[in-house]
């Protein structure tokens, strides 16, 4: 298990295969899944060990598990990855547990994945989506440097789309 980074309040870190149900059972949240791509419990366990493959392979982009530093209770996700319609920019993502929201933590989380990105990567700009009613996460976006563009459109929703230059 690799270390990504630790806060006071918390840890991120690879998952391991023990954290499989815990990762799935984040998805059974109907509020929490509200303003993720539809995925099936195959498609999500997928997800899952691609990661666990993709440590393996030792590669920088990845999604990480975000835990409790004291109780370690899980809190979230969140990833970097290419961004699939420009490989030269990185995509930030995450999604956290219901009762994590509101105190910070994905702002906090934001910021340290951001400074990763550019520490770990060749990256000049980072990218993020929201739906459009997400505003909680359009602000933590915002709170991490990131600025608001034009829409975009993927999978035949519109998107709030957000980025981040290098330098910024």
């Amino acid at each position: 298990m690799h270390l990504i980074a630790q806060t006071p309040r918390f840890f991120i870190r690879q998952f391991i295969p023990a954290d499989e149900n815990t990762y799935l059972a984040l998805f059974d949240d109907k509020d929490v899944t509200t303003h993720l791509p539809k995925r099936s419990q195959h498609e999500n366990v997928q997800m899952f060990k691609d990661s666990l493959e993709e440590y393996a392979a030792g590669k920088v982009f990845g999604r990480w598990g975000m835990f409790n530093n004291g109780t370690e209770e899980f809190i979230g996700i969140c990833l970097l990855r290419e961004y699939s319609e420009d490989k030269s920019k990185v995509e930030l993502g995450y999604v956290l547990r219901k009762n994590f929201w509101g105190k910070g933590i994905a702002s906090e989380m934001a910021q340290i994945i951001v400074a990763y990105a550019f520490t770990h990567t060749d990256a000049k700009e980072l990218v993020a989506v929201t739906t459009l009613q997400n505003t909680g996460s359009q602000k933590v976006l915002e709170k991490a440097g990131f600025e608001r563009q034009a829409n975009i459109k993927r999978d035949k929703a519109d998107l709030a789309f957000f980025t981040l230059r290098k330098g910024l």
